[in-house]
Order: C-alpha cells, then sequence, then structure tokens
C-alpha cells in the first residue's frame, strides 16, 4: 500500500479530531488526520510527520497526516491503511490458499464486516481493527473505549454460530513489538469479549507491517496474549 506524494513535517497541534497543524517546508499547513483515535501518545508537539499530499478542488485540506516517528519507529496511523494492506495480503495469496472472491463492506444480516472471503474453504468474515497504540514494545487496542468493537466481535460469533468461519485481524502499524493484547486498562469489556468469542469459534490473528513514509505492508504474524 503505497501514497504517491509524501512530505515530511513537524507536528504542531490538534485543533480536533479530523485536522492537526503540521509545519511542512516552513509553512503551517491544516491536515486531515485519517484518524479519529485519541493518538496521544503520538501526536506530541515537534514529533516528525508525514502527510500526503492530495490536491483536489472537492478537498478543504491538501494533506492527510498519514504517519509520525515515535522514537525509533515510523508508525503508519491512517485508519484506512490496514484494510488496504490486508486487502493486498489476501489477494497475494499470503492469508489463505483458495480464495476466489473477496467482498469488501460485505453485509450479514445487520451487520457489515469488512470482508467477506469465498473460496475452496468455507465462508468467511473478517473484521479489521487497525492499532496503533505501543507501550514497551507491546502493542495494544482499543486506545479508547470502543463500544462499535464489542459489536463487532459479538457479531462475528454470531456468524460462527451459523456455520461460518469468522476472524478478528489486529493489523499492528508499525514493526518492533514482541506480541497484542487486548488494552484492558482502557476498556476491559472489550479484551473480555475478545476472549469469550474466541473461545466460541472465532478466530484472532494479529500481523505487524513495515512502514516507510510512503508505504506500509503486512509483515508478520506475531503472538496474542488475553
Amino acid at each position: 500500500m503505497i501514497y504517491n506524494c509524501i512530505h515530511k513535517g513537524t507536528f504542531i497541534s490538534r485543533p480536533n479530531r479530523f485536522i492537526a497543524e503540521v509545519d511542512i517546508d516552513g509553512k503551517t499547513e491544516i491536515c486531515h488526520v485519517k484518524n479519529t483515535g485519541r493518538c496521544k501518545e503520538l501526536l506530541v508537539p515537534g514529533a516528525t510527520v508525514y502527510a500526503n499530499y492530495a490536491d483536489s478542488p472537492l478537498r478543504s485540506t491538501e494533506y492527510d497526516l498519514v504517519a509520525v516517528e515515535k522514537g525509533a519507529l515510523i508508525i503508519n496511523m491512517d485508519s484506512q491503511a490496514p484494510n488496504r494492506a490486508f486487502y493486498e495480503y489476501m489477494e497475494q495469496g499470503r492469508f489463505r490458499d483458495g480464495i476466489t472472491n473477496i467482498k469488501s463492506e460485505a453485509k450479514y444480516g445487520a451487520s457489515r464486516f469488512d470482508f467477506c472471503i469465498e473460496g475452496s474453504a468455507n465462508k468467511t468474515f473478517v473484521e479489521v481493527k487497525g492499532v496503533t497504540l505501543e507501550e514497551n514494545g507491546v502493542a495494544m487496542f482499543p486506545d479508547a473505549p470502543t463500544v462499535r468493537g464489542v459489536k463487532h466481535l459479538n457479531e462475528l460469533a454470531l456468524c460462527i454460530s451459523e456455520g461460518y468461519d469468522a476472524y478478528a485481524v489486529f493489523v499492528i502499524q508499525m514493526k518492533g513489538v514482541s506480541y497484542f493484547t487486548p488494552n484492558y486498562k482502557t476498556h476491559a469489556e472489550f479484551g473480555e469479549t475478545l476472549g469469550n468469542v474466541m473461545s466460541m469459534g472465532v478466530k484472532a490473528m494479529a500481523f505487524d507491517c513495515t512502514v516507510a513514509p510512503n508505504e506500509m505492508n503486512i509483515g508478520n504474524e506475531i503472538p496474542i496474549r488475553l
């Protein structure tokens, strides 16, 4: 997954969750923040960030803020990137053999999942969660309470009860983490629900990513600790 026109800048402030002020080439630019999470540990004044230039008369901003440096790490914080990268991963045949069709935004009853996969194996529904929170080499999700995330997990369990396969996939938008764990401190219900639905047959997987200022690609599967 590649961005076409990346510019390096310095983070100044985030007036609201949708925009950030970034110094790019000595000029303060208003950038769209492609992540509505808190990201307080990432977007700190003076942080080196990367913004993709996307000039269009339909846009109110010319840049999308997509990545940030945190120490030695480059962390992609584009909330759309995990789905795009995981779609490419599946297309390359790295997730499962025999896939003949990948449907995005797949409806299932009153639910909608990121992907529905069809092919030689059982019909499978996949929900992808992007992970940007890291502490001491451990990746965690969520960084804020997520009622929607709990709902998705329970809906995946419903798929299992009706004879389908279901996956919760955590795409860690960086390299250098040793394992993934739910962020019980921030939202214990999410972690407890993940454990419950896994016991019912929902498969959970976590992948790190190779990240550069202008791209992000799925890397290796890493352990999940509940």
